[in-house]
């Protein structure tokens, strides 16, 4: 038996899932960012395991939504970008979060 109000309750969790950070890379990256507050191209490219180019892409739709600020700098002649998040981005990460501990017990309700 399904307790009552369980079904909406988790359709209306789902539905607030921020899709910029609902996605497999971004979800890691801001993971990461909010693990260490800050982070290089570098490290982020290793720990996630993605290239170059799939890495800039979501940092640029992060970066966008302003959830999280780069930095460029030169270091030894090479560039060298260091991301950190913005209060927003912690704060959409933190509401994320919040919606996904709703999912599981709306979920855990039905079983």
């Amino acid at each position: 038996m399904v307790a009552e109000g369980a079904p909406s309750a988790l359709f209306a969790s789902v539905e607030s899932l921020d899709e910029v950070i609902h996605q497999k890379v971004r979800l890691g990256i801001m993971s990461a960012l909010m693990a260490s507050q800050e982070a290089d191209f570098r490290f982020l490219k290793e720990t996630l395991n993605v290239t170059d180019g799939n890495l800039s892409i979501h940092l640029t739709k992060l970066e966008d939504a302003g959830y999280l600020l780069s930095r460029k700098e030169f270091v030894r002649k090479k560039p060298h970008t260091t991301y950190t998040p913005t209060d927003a981005g912690r704060k959409a990460f933190h509401e994320y979060l919040g919606a996904l501990e709703r999912i599981v017990q709306a979920a855990g309700q039905g079983a």
